[in-house]
Parts: C-alpha cells; structure tokens; sequence
C-alpha cells in the first residue's frame, strides 16, 4: 500500500490554498490528479471534524453573515433536469458566518439557499455561542424565521439590506459586471443592536478572500467544482487554513489565536497530520490456483 509522504502531503494544501486548481496542483506537486483528489477529500473531511469539535463556547460579540454563490457541474441555466435530480449540478450557496473581533470563521454551510439551509446555518451558529451576540445579515428574508428559532429571542439582531442600481455615467448593459450598490437600509429585526455595528463588511471581504483562495470560486473560467462533495471538502481546507493556519493582516496572528482556540500558527504539515491513515490489512496466504485438464 502506497502512502503519500506528509512533506508531498503539505506541499499539495500549500498549492491548493493559495489557489491553484486540481490540475495544476498536480503537476506541480508531480502527483496524479486522483491523488489530489483524493488527499482532498481525506483532508477536507479532517478539517471539517476538527473545526466541529473546536469551535464550541465561542465568545464572540458581534456575528456577521452572508451567502457566496458558486456552482457545480454547470450553472442553473445551463443544467439539464437529469443533471439536477442526480445532484450533480446547479447553484450551490456557502453560508459563511465571522466574528468582527476576532476574524474566526466558527461555521458554514453548503447548499440551496433556502429557508432549510438557513435554519440548518443558523442552528449550528447558536449552539457554537457562549454569550448573546449582536448579528448582522443581509436582506435575505430566509434568514428572519432562521434566526428567531435557533437563537429565541436571546440575540440583538439587524439586516443590512443594500439597494443596488446601474452605475451613473455608464451607458448600455454590462453583461459581466455586478449592480452598483447605490445605498444601504438598516433595519432592526430585533433586540437592541448597536447602529455603528451593523454592517457586513466583514463577511463580504472574507468571501472575497473565498474567491481569491479557492480556484472552483473564480468566475468566469471552467474551474468550477464537478461535485458537491469535492466543492465542500475544498470549502473546509479553506476554513481550516484561514482560521489556523493564515496570519491576519490586522491582528498579526490567526483568527483562532485571537479567539483563543490556538497558541501558534499551524503549518500546512499539521494541517495534513488530520488525515488518519488506514492501517493497511495484510493479505491471506498465496493459494496456487489448481487447473484440471
């Protein structure tokens, strides 16, 4: 049984990372493309335990969320009806949720964005705090009855709902470009959150760093993900990298060591330590095969 060594095993999450995509993963790290895949998966699946386990008695002051859209085997649009009943392509939103203090990304979802996600996110959001929490959204209405019953009123809690517009001065569509946002609205939903802490900032910069960091989040290119479990597996990598393993700019540590979780910066080689090895099985006594005539 091959294993692949931990020092191979941290240079293909150093790659991975910083946003290059399977292929080129692979040549770099002279693996195969199934070894890249597969280590993803492993890796993914550790980093998504780990995170699960660690993140409990958070005490984070004030919570900010937001939606990412991605896709996987081919856009909504474009997706045939087979292809969505099998799952295997579509829109897939990541839910992501970050402490303004500490940076700490304490969990996500990946999925629709529906209200069955959204109570799903929220839920887990809630169980993972030790305090009462001011929380900021966007305009999503899914999010109000999410809210309501995961955190029962314990939660002073505002939308930030943008108003977005064509740009002045620019005449004719631009197929590729967003909407300008042309102002934003703050609304208390409930609780008594504070008007100079409602915003999404935050979030929206660490989905862009989502965007930057992942290469099947870049848009515009045919490195999209090809199924759900490899998109969530990269999804974890990168959550387990951004919050242990990255130095943010502003704090000069990670978001972990700011919250507490962690007393040092994790180098990729510990990121790959997750993975557990099977313990290879030992094969039964050779028995000659008999051939009659």
């Amino acid at each position: 049984m091959n294993v692949l060594p931990l020092s191979k095993r941290a240079q293909i999450i150093g790659l991975l990372v910083e946003g290059n995509s399977m292929r080129a993963t692979a040549r770099l790290a002279d693996v195969s493309l199934n070894t890249v895949s597969k280590f993803l998966a492993d890796v993914g699946a550790a980093c998504a335990e780990y995170q699960d386990k660690a993140f409990h008695n958070l005490p984070c002051k004030r919570i900010q969320c937001d939606e990412i859209w991605s896709f996987v085997g081919a856009k909504e649009k474009n997706a045939s009806e087979a292809m969505r009943a099998a799952g295997n392509a579509g829109d897939v939103w990541t839910w992501t949720a970050i402490c303004a203090d500490t940076k700490l990304m304490p969990c996500w979802a990946v999925g629709a964005r529906n209200a069955a996600v959204a109570n799903e996110f929220m839920d887990d959001l809630a169980s993972r705090l030790t305090n009462r929490v001011q929380l900021t959204t966007d305009g999503n209405r899914t999010y109000l009855d999410a809210v309501k019953e995961a955190f029962v009123g314990q939660v002073d809690y505002a939308m930030l709902v943008k108003q977005y517009g064509a740009a002045p001065g620019i005449e004719g569509t631009r197929r590729y470009s967003p909407a300008e946002c042309t102002g934003a609205i703050k609304q208390n939903v409930s609780g008594n959150p504070e008007g100079a802490h409602i915003s999404t900032s935050y979030v929206e910069r660490a989905n862009l760093t989502m965007r930057m960091g992942m290469r099947r989040f870049t848009r515009l290119t045919n490195a999209f993900s090809k199924k759900v479990e490899a998109h969530a597996s990269a999804v974890a990598l990168h959550f387990m990298y951004y919050n242990f393993g990255r130095v943010h700019k502003t704090l000069r540590v990670t978001p972990a060591m700011e919250a507490g979780i962690s007393d040092h910066v994790w180098t990729h080689a510990e990121i790959a330590a997750l993975v557990v090895d099977k313990v290879p099985t030992k094969r039964g006594p050779y028995k000659k095969r008999e051939i009659s005539n």
